[in-house]
């Protein structure tokens, strides 16, 4: 049997051609590792921040609170218990279906830079002792686009959890549908959303977690979906960007408009969750849940 287990243990060392990232570890056990000395701009307080530092507060900044982006497997390493993850939904090929110039080499390029083999990862796992199943995606990844491969894992990463009798939380990140790939990208809303359905009616929990930032597809699709969403402090969530919006009704939006604050106002989400502190609430709701089946 654990022959046939993959973790991120096995897979290698990221190694990425960018002079500036936020983690350098695809390993879930083991120190995250960023060079010391490196610096960034915080993009809300424009303070320089040692990322050293921010990677030990969780990658959130020590000045204003801001929640930087984060690679899914650091996402799994402060989310669930220690040695519990394994993985699944391994295999899958992503093709190139209107044979779009360029593609198949940018898909290798980010499988290269990010060590993953596409922008959704999930499999079995516990939170506090706690066991569901966890899909993560990755805005490293073609910035978390669907296409035909990841709606085929998020798919499946339901019917896993069907099968396991199982809970399901999801972090999204993502840009919307992948525009490589047209149509194929678009159908999988309707398959997500069709993989919801079954895996609630058979009254089995989906805690959908928003991060920044969501959008496009993903949104009008199982992001949107949960039987609780929370969401990330200042979380970008919506379909079209802002700009467009305000093009299109030739009005001024409301003062953060689309950030997670303001669609918990508006009933939109349940409650935005400091990420320190989405561990412990995670862990409360699922046990909630399991007792009351």
């Amino acid at each position: 049997m654990n022959k046939l287990v993959k973790t991120f243990e096995s897979r290698r060392t990221l190694k990425s051609k960018f002079k500036i990232v936020r983690s350098h570890n695809t390993e879930i056990t083991g120190k995250i590792d960023v060079p010391k000395g490196l610096y960034e701009q915080c993009p809300t307080c424009k303070e320089t921040v040692n990322m050293k530092n921010t990677v030990d507060n969780e990658f959130i900044c020590k000045n204003c609170g801001e929640h930087f982006r984060i690679r899914a497997v650091d996402r799994l390493k402060i989310t669930v218990d220690p040695g519990t993850f394994v993985e699944k939904g391994h295999g899958y090929i992503t093709l190139n279906p209107l044979f779009q110039d360029g593609y198949e080499e940018k898909i290798a390029e980010y499988k290269e830079k990010t060590s993953l083999d596409e922008g959704y990862i999930y499999g079995y796992a516990e939170i506090n002792g706690v066991p569901t199943v966890i899909g993560i995606m990755d805005s490293y990844f073609l910035m978390g686009s669907m296409g035909s491969v990841v709606g085929e894992k998020v798919t499946k990463s339901f019917e896993y959890a069907m099968y396991k009798k199982l809970p399901i939380v999801i972090f999204t990140a993502s840009g919307g549908a992948r525009m490589q790939e047209g149509i194929f990208s678009l159908m999988q809303m309707a398959k997500t959303s069709q993989a919801v359905l079954k895996h609630s009616n058979m009254g089995l929990l989906y805690i959908s977690v928003l991060t920044n930032p969501t959008t496009g597809g993903v949104t009008a699709s199982f992001a949107t979906l949960g039987d609780i969403i929370l969401a990330e402090p200042n979380a970008l969530i919506g379909f079209a960007g802002p700009r467009v919006i305000e093009q299109t009704i030739n009005q001024k939006l409301p003062k953060g408009f689309q950030r997670a604050e303001f669609m918990e106002e508006k009933g939109f989400i349940d409650k935005v969750v400091n990420r320190k502190e989405l561990t412990d609430t995670l862990s409360h709701l699922l046990a909630l849940h399991r007792r009351n089946q």
